[in-house]
């Protein structure tokens, strides 16, 4: 194993002194792993709260900001936040609104931020929680209950928070975080493991000219392994898989999230956007807003997911609202 880490055991604590060197208009809580907006609101606003396992950069902690989330919760790698950690957050962002937490569907994620809403509410603070699902791979594995969840969270995180900005009330943010997540779906392929610092070594064997089709981002399988094939056979497939789980149509418009896993140069996800541009095309449906790069990485896997969410005049005015974080800004 190579990595730039100082021990295994230190690893968090270390990327999270290194990110507040970097980030001082942001508040990082070393002890409590939270961070969070420096600044408080002026008035009362609906605070969005998210986290997870890290290994995932910049999903959580890089979308905090105006715009975007409130507070993060990074846990251990590949490891759930626990809930005094969400409680100190929501108590630290909360500003009278209400606060929606954002939970993407693994069980550990799911139970810990049920157990911090629970502690929040002894706590007086009104609490919605949104659960992202949009993995299409694989549905009622050993990690979930239903459906993974992955790139969706970049647009739930995205759109509820314009919405928020705007001072919508509790309810309307958490209804437009379901309606984005409803409206998302993703799939990812892998062309090599992730490597966990504790563990030392690859998460599992992939021979060299194998891929891992519907790979999770924890490196949890997907429904196949298969010869690696060109970039416009593979960008095709995950598509067409895609489409056939959604309602999209010709004549709709999407946006998409070509999503680099950790160790995919932009030159070969600019492959991939190019062909998924293309194969939606020729259906008719075209993509009004786009990102390419790493937002919801895995460690140092290579490979890419694509995450398509059906779009109106509303949700694209929300994307297009503005946002200012450290991954994540445009005016």
């Amino acid at each position: 194993m190579k990595k730039l880490i100082n021990s295994p055991e230190t690893v968090l604590t270390d990327a999270l002194t290194g990110f507040a060197a970097a980030h001082p208009e942001l508040a990082v809580d070393i002890p409590n792993r939270v961070i969070a907006r420096a600044v408080r609101p002026e008035r009362p606003k609906v605070a969005l709260i998210s986290g997870g396992g890290s290994g995932h950069e910049p999903l959580h902690a890089g979308f905090v900001g105006p715009g975007m989330l409130d507070a993060a919760c990074p846990g251990e790698v590949f490891t759930s936040p626990v809930p005094d950690q969400m409680l100190t957050a929501a108590q630290a962002v909360h500003s009278g609104a209400g606060v929606v937490l954002i939970v993407k569907n693994y069980t550990g994620d799911v139970m810990n931020f049920q157990l911090a809403a629970e502690l929040a509410v002894e706590e007086g603070i009104e609490v919605r929680t949104v659960l992202v699902n949009d993995d299409v791979a694989v549905e009622d594995s050993t990690w979930t209950a239903g459906r993974r969840g992955t790139g969706a969270t970049v647009m739930v995180e995205k759109i509820a928070g314009a919405l928020a900005e705007r001072g919508a009330a509790l309810d309307e943010v958490a209804a437009v975080a379901q309606r984005v997540n409803a409206a998302s779906r993703s799939f990812a392929i892998a062309l090599t493991a992730a490597t966990v610092p504790a563990a030392g070594k690859p998460g599992f064997d992939l021979p060299e000219d194998e891929i891992e089709v519907g790979v999770g981002i924890h490196g949890e399988p997907g429904r196949r392994r298969e010869r690696l094939r060109p970039a416009n056979e593979l960008a095709a497939e995950v598509v067409d898989t895609i489409l056939a789980d959604h309602d999209l149509a010709a004549g709709d418009e999407v946006i998409a999230l070509v999503n680099g896993l950790g160790g995919t140069p932009l030159l070969e996800l600019y492959v991939v956007y190019g062909e998924v541009q293309a194969r939606l095309a020729e259906r008719g449906i075209r993509i009004a807003r786009n990102l390419v790069g790493n937002y919801v990485t895995s460690l140092d896997m290579a490979g890419f997911s694509l995450t398509l969410t059906k779009a109106d005049a509303e949700l694209l005015e929300l994307w297009d609202a503005p946002v200012a974080t450290t991954a994540l800004t445009w005016s």
